[in-house]
């Protein structure tokens, strides 16, 4: 949706890049730093318990229009936001000797992160005497992953934050013991984490502590597997089919569930003769059952469930060593 302002606003391309980035002062491998994707991976390298990322981001501003146009004091600034956490950082850049570049360095704390934060860039200045207006901002955001070993934007998902007890959503209280929900009716899938679940919300948002850190990665990767296979099911059923029954992708992000999914339920059939069989099983009750397995494993790998769990155990494990000392 685009929004309209009472004043004039710039009309040219407004491009944000990632150039590089490290964690705890060391070079992220360009392969988890994706252009075309516009996805940054910051799960999984080298260690699980990095502190803090810099990344170090260019953005190119139509500069003709901004000389000639109806502002002033005009500064650009990152924005990095991730819904799940409310969390909000935004960061000035500095014009390069090229005016209509700018860049900067925007610091992730991975103790504020959950899932998937958002980066994007805005242009402010001055017009008709009132500072700090909203002048233009990017094209498209990038996507920093927390969760995801390799830079693929893999999923579109939403979390929002919902009192299932006491909440104005009244169809959310005969849920009230439910930790989190999934819904994936609309064009976005949403996972709704319960705030009225004791202490779920402040485990995913602040452990304290490497028990506390595992818990929450490993509730993490539970929720992103009951999402992930929520997902899955919810695309098969919007599968659509060409006249010779060959069945058709149904797009969006049902689409990339699919392709990223269906290697592990079918292994070594092609895309669309897995399509077909999977269609088949749950249209005729045929061996549907019998395939559950395969999707909850694919979902958990997806999710990184086994990594998680391991994580956790050993978090356990030395915890219990420590007390025993």
């Amino acid at each position: 949706m685009s929004t309209v302002y009472p004043y004039p606003t710039l009309v040219g391309q407004i491009d944000l890049r990632v150039l590089r980035a490290s964690i705890d002062g060391r070079a992220l491998q360009l392969p988890l730093i994706s252009q075309q994707e516009r996805v940054v991976a910051l799960h999984e390298v080298e260690r699980d318990d990095w502190n803090e990322g810099i990344l170090e981001i260019e953005v190119t501003l139509p500069l003709a229009e901004l000389a000639d146009g109806p502002w002033a004091s005009v500064a650009c600034v990152a924005v990095l936001t991730e819904g799940a956490t409310n969390v909000r950082v935004v960061t000035r850049l500095e014009r390069g000797r090229d005016e209509k570049v700018w860049r900067g360095e925007v610091r992730v704390q991975r103790c504020m992160h959950l899932a998937r934060a958002t980066l994007d860039v805005s242009v402010v200045g001055s017009h008709s005497g009132v500072d700090g207006r909203t002048i233009g901002v990017g094209e498209k955001p990038w996507f920093i992953e927390f969760l995801s070993p390799t830079p693929v934007r893999q999923r579109e998902i939403e979390i929002i934050e919902e009192d299932f007890r006491d909440g104005g959503q009244e169809w959310l209280r005969p849920f009230k013991e439910a930790p989190w929900l999934v819904e994936t009716a609309g064009d976005t899938p949403t996972v709704l984490l319960n705030t009225s679940f004791e202490g779920l919300a402040d485990l995913l948002k602040r452990p304290r502590g490497p028990l506390e850190k595992a818990a929450a990665g490993m509730v993490a990767a539970q929720i992103a597997a009951d999402a992930w296979t929520a997902m899955f099911h919810s695309a098969l059923g919007e599968l659509e089919f060409d006249e010779d029954g060959t069945p058709r992708l149904p797009g969006g992000w049902r689409e990339s569930v699919l392709r990223a999914m269906l290697p592990d339920v079918f292994p070594g059939r092609p895309l669309t003769d897995a399509l077909l069989e999977a269609r088949n099983r749950r249209s005729e009750g045929r061996t549907w059952a019998e395939l559950q397995p395969q999707i909850q494993f694919a979902a958990s790998r997806r999710a990184l469930v086994p990594k998680n769990l391991t994580a956790a155990i050993r978090a356990v494990a030395r915890s219990q060593e420590g007390a025993t000392r």
